[in-house]
């Protein structure tokens, strides 16, 4: 079991925490959110998926030119190129296509990738992170913490 309530996920409210369940994307677009589950993905060996999605929503807001094609590298040798030190789950066909354009990259190239990521952390990852004892444990502690905020006699 992955223990969770000495991280800082308790911050959000527990609405917010409840909110998480709606959709990945809620969950992915509140900061407490995406600790919680990048800590889950961490427990399953999988965080690469969380931070690969991270480095390509990041990656996107690059202006300078110059950067952009540093930052690709760098995504590209830490998730895409084979044997990669955290190499993500893509098919053959999206990698050679990100291969074959590396050495000119886009704001765009890593797009099919994500896209595909994305589907697997929200078809796969999610779902078992919302019947996880971490996201349980910290549902609950937060409605209890809740009930004795406005019932002082519990």
């Amino acid at each position: 079991m992955v223990q969770c309530c000495r991280c800082c996920f308790h911050r959000s409210t527990p609405r917010e925490t409840m909110a998480w369940s709606e959709s990945v994307d809620t969950l992915l677009a509140n900061k407490d959110g995406l600790a919680a589950f990048r800590t889950f993905l961490k427990s399953e060996f999988s965080e690469e998926n969380i931070d690969f999605w991270m480095a390509c929503e990041d990656f996107k807001k690059t202006k300078s030119s110059a950067k952009i094609a540093s930052k690709a590298q760098k995504i590209y040798s830490e998730f895409i190129r084979a044997d990669a030190p955290r190499e993500i789950n893509i098919d053959f066909t999206t990698r050679d296509h990100i291969s074959q354009n590396i050495s000119e990259p886009t704001l765009k190239c890593f797009d099919d990738a994500q896209r595909l990521i994305y589907s697997l952390m929200a078809k796969d990852s999610f779902p078992r992170f919302l019947r996880s004892e971490v996201y349980k444990e910290l549902v609950n502690k937060q409605q209890n913490g809740n009930q004795k905020r406005w019932l002082p006699f519990l």
